[in-house]
């Protein structure tokens, strides 16, 4: 039988790479997503990779879709983040071993499934990507990400560090772990950081991130090879 794992961007610059890296490459467009449908070389693995948006909406119902209808073993997610850390520098990289919403109050949502205030990286794919992450000489923690619907900088990161601790700050995490957890479906949360966090959207939109998306994305490939 066999194998699927998914991989989820919310840009594109985050997911070329992988999808130009697999094989038989099959294009398919549903649920507002093109998935890129292939076989990581060297192994029997079908790998669906697609990029979501950004914010939580586009990740949860892009996670769901993937779930729904491709039922992979296992969920990751491959992007970029902000740095709240002082030890950590720009392409350093965090697991996300816990996940927490930023804008959402949680005494309402954990009365659903599934019933709790913050969601996890799976401890099997932790190890594995920090086999990997340490293979490939990268520093790397695995630590808080911190998700929410507004793009975060300057005084906005601060208060962030304060509220919950986080290691670094995104858009998608939280809502990609939330729904993995739902459906009782593994998933990695990786983030190569871009930038300490520090910088307005105006500014940071014109950056070019594909250094850092692309690392993020080799990481995520060779933790596929990993698990083959």
């Amino acid at each position: 039988m066999t194998r699927t794992l998914a991989i989820i961007g919310a840009m594109d610059v985050e997911v070329a790479l992988i999808a130009k890296t697999l094989e038989n490459v099959q294009e398919h467009t549903r649920a507002g997503v093109t998935i890129f449908d292939g076989t990581m070389p060297g192994t029997d693995i079908r790998v669906v990779a697609t990029v979501a948006g950004m914010g939580t909406v586009n990740a949860a119902a892009t996670t769901q879709h993937l779930i729904d209808v491709y039922e992979p073993e296992c969920l990751l997610f491959s992007g970029i983040a902000g740095n709240l850390t002082d030890h950590l520098h720009i392409n350093d990289v965090v697991l996300g071993k816990t996940l927490v919403y930023l804008d959402t109050d949680m005494r309402m949502i954990s009365q659903s499934a599934p019933f709790t205030n913050e969601y996890h990286s799976d401890a099997h794919l932790l190890e594995v990507a920090s086999t990997v992450l340490s293979e490939m000489s990268i520093e790397h923690l695995a630590g808080t990400i911190a998700t929410g619907n507004t793009f975060v900088e300057g005084e906005a990161a601060e208060r962030v560090k304060e509220l919950t601790g986080a290691d670094a700050v995104e858009m998608e995490g939280a809502a990609v772990a939330h729904v993995a957890a739902r459906n009782e479906v593994p998933v990695l949360i990786l983030r190569s950081l871009s930038d300490n966090a520090d910088t307005e959207y105006e500014t940071f939109h014109e950056f070019d991130v594909s250094v850092y998306a692309d690392n993020a994305a080799s990481i995520v490939l060779n933790i596929v090879k990993k698990l083959a």
